[in-house]
């Protein structure tokens, strides 16, 4: 199967002569050139059934390689579902506007921040209005930074209970059956707090159009919000590529195919590979970023308010059941045992 790691090593060198690359971008490419291979070293196991012997090389662990941290991923996404509460959901999706975005392209650093921070101040607000829900909602804050076909389109998702904690500390469930909040009204205010936080970074240009034209604000339904865990968790230690998505690399040129997210219809797009490896890497977080954020009673700092939550909903959560770790052997499925490290290469 082609890999994004096998398009870096043919076209990679000649790429980074012809861009400027940031410390982080230089960085996930070389641990995904390395991931799994002998540069990384390894350790050879045995089963003591069959005498089946595997060797294993290490992973690179960075967080934008496609083929790291899938006992990771599962492990999130069961921490989360044990943590969803038995009232409905929403999704949110708050859009940076297209004419700022070489705004957050040269800045990711104090953009990214913002935009998070920006869209749950907005929603918050406007929840703590009793004519809407009266308390602060629970938030799961996930940052996306791409389209489908790898185009660069930040925007930052949000999983929300229809309901909070009320200055009381007492739930409340959301005034409205139909909506949450009002959509027209939170869009003005994220706006607005966007407006704030790019004057106060010494950024802002008061004559952008974005300033006088709706923002894309989306708010829907998410029933349970298992459907929209499954979905975050794809993308919660990986950019949105898999290597399965890679179809061929011919003539200097790399075909991968997505979804159309509006049509649903499979596409095949076939882009020169150093327009491919701009598109990846133009997604690469800065060193330390939260792509995963959490507000409300889900902030680590807030365990006694959600014990709290546990006790007035009378709900137990279900007991969380981690993914073994234990390697087993392809042959007999008994468990292989680690014999011999293998040393990585020297730097």
């Amino acid at each position: 199967m082609l890999e994004v790691a096998e398009i870096f090593r043919l076209h990679g060198e000649s790429f980074r002569a012809q861009h400027e690359l940031t410390p982080w971008q230089r960085k996930a490419m070389a641990d995904i050139v390395h991931c799994r291979t002998a540069y990384l070293g390894g350790h050879l196991e045995r089963c003591d059934r069959c005498g089946h012997e595997r060797y294993s090389y290490h992973s690179c662990r960075n967080r934008h390689c496609p083929k790291c941290h899938g006992e990771q991923t599962q492990a999130w996404l069961q921490k989360q579902t044990a943590r969803l509460l038995p009232v409905p959901y929403y999704l949110l999706t708050f859009t940076w506007p297209a004419s700022l975005r070489p705004l957050a392209q040269a800045h990711p650093r104090p953009i990214y921040p913002l935009l998070i921070q920006a869209a749950v101040a907005s929603l918050q607000k406007l929840a703590r209005d009793p004519q809407w829900v009266g308390g602060t909602l629970p938030v799961l804050a996930v940052l996306h930074t791409w389209t489908r076909a790898l185009l660069f389109h930040p925007h930052v998702h949000l999983l929300v209970a229809a309901g909070g904690l009320s200055p009381q500390a007492t739930w409340v469930p959301a005034r409205h059956p139909q909506f949450l909040v009002p959509g027209y009204a939170l869009s003005q205010i994220f706006r607005a707090k966007i407006k704030a936080g790019l004057k106060k970074l010494r950024c802002l240009d008061p004559s952008d159009p974005c300033w006088h034209q709706p923002w894309n604000v989306h708010c829907q339904h998410a029933g349970s919000g298992q459907k929209v865990l499954d979905y975050l968790a794809r993308y919660v230690f990986r950019i949105a590529l898999t290597n399965s998505r890679l179809e061929t690399i011919e003539a200097g040129n790399v075909t991968f195919r997505y979804r159309d997210n509006r049509t649903q219809q499979l596409h095949h797009l076939t882009l020169p590979a150093e327009d491919f490896i701009g598109r990846f890497l133009q997604h690469v977080l800065p060193k330390g970023f939260q792509r995963v954020r959490y507000y409300g009673f889900l902030s680590p700092a807030a365990k006694d308010r959600w014990l709290r939550l546990l006790a007035l909903l009378d709900y137990h959560p279900p007991a969380l059941l981690l993914p073994p770790t234990t390697p087993t052997c392809s042959c007999c499925g008994h468990p292989l045992v680690r014999i011999r490290n293998l040393a990585r290469a020297p730097p």
